[in-house]
């Protein structure tokens, strides 16, 4: 299926790394003009240079999110470089974990909704006023299933992505008239590098060889992380695909939706 994304301007924050970078990759495969954004420099040029010596077209740009001052300096480099952005991908975020109810503080909650639910809401309103004036374009924010489905740590995090599930949502009533669609994606348990790391450090514990075949350490370690009916974790490159689509002028009559990527984690009753 041809998703018609051949030269599509597209930003995906918190590229240089994990779901970020297999994003921007899967959007390159698909044509885009990849803008790959991270904080360390580095780790941006090395994402863009694999994308173009795969054959795509990346641009890498850096900076930090919870600075207005930077967005616009990242923003007028990516106009200059190739153009004003037609697809967002609100990816970037986290938390610095490791909290609970007896630990967790006011500080650590504000710094987290500042780099989750701002940082999206600051790039999305500095983005749109192009995408309007095109009457064309697509944000995607990624959230989590953590955002409905919370657990009882880290709950700074749990309570920033289900706040971007209503802003996302108040967001795509405001411009959906006028060509843009908005839409969250929550993914579940995905193989990104920082959960591999995790599985081959329970597996270990488990008397199971780290370098074992991703399989077999799948199959021991997945049911103490998570109960995932489809019985394994979810690829990078699924994610990519379903951004792809959601990014593309076939999706143009989805807006305001939550695409949950959780191979059925989430109870339907």
């Amino acid at each position: 299926m041809d998703l018609d994304l051949k030269g599509k301007i597209a930003l995906i924050t918190g590229s240089s790394k994990g779901i970020g970078a297999g994003i921007a990759r899967g959007l390159a495969r698909e044509g885009a003009i990849v803008i790959v954004h991270g904080r360390d420099p580095d780790l941006t040029r090395s994402v863009a240079g694999q994308i173009e010596a795969d054959g795509g077209a990346a641009h890498a740009i850096s900076g930090d999110l919870t600075d207005e001052r930077q967005i616009d300096a990242m923003l007028a480099e990516t106009r200059t470089a190739v153009g004003d952005i037609e697809i967002l991908v609100n990816n970037a975020g986290g938390s610095g974990g490791g909290s609970d109810w007896s630990t967790t503080e006011a500080a650590a909650w504000a710094s987290t909704y500042d780099a989750n639910v701002l940082a999206a809401m600051r790039l999305a309103k500095a983005v749109l006023p192009p995408m309007r004036h095109a009457r064309w374009g697509r944000i995607i924010n990624i959230s989590s299933l953590a955002g409905l489905m919370p657990p009882a740590v880290n709950p700074d995090y749990s309570a920033a992505k289900a706040a971007m599930l209503a802003m996302s949502a108040s967001m795509a009533k405001a411009v959906a008239a006028e060509g843009i669609t908005v839409n969250t994606v929550s993914p579940g348990t995905i193989h990104s590098e920082k959960l591999d790391k995790a599985f081959r450090a329970a597996a270990r514990k488990r008397n199971l060889s780290p370098d074992a075949p991703w399989k077999e350490i799948e199959a021991e370690v997945l049911p103490l992380f998570a109960e995932v009916p489809v019985g394994r974790v979810g690829t990078l490159d699924e994610i990519a695909d379903a951004i792809a689509f959601l990014a593309s002028p076939r999706a143009a009559y989805i807006t305001g939706s939550n695409l949950r990527l959780d191979g059925g984690m989430l109870p339907t009753t």
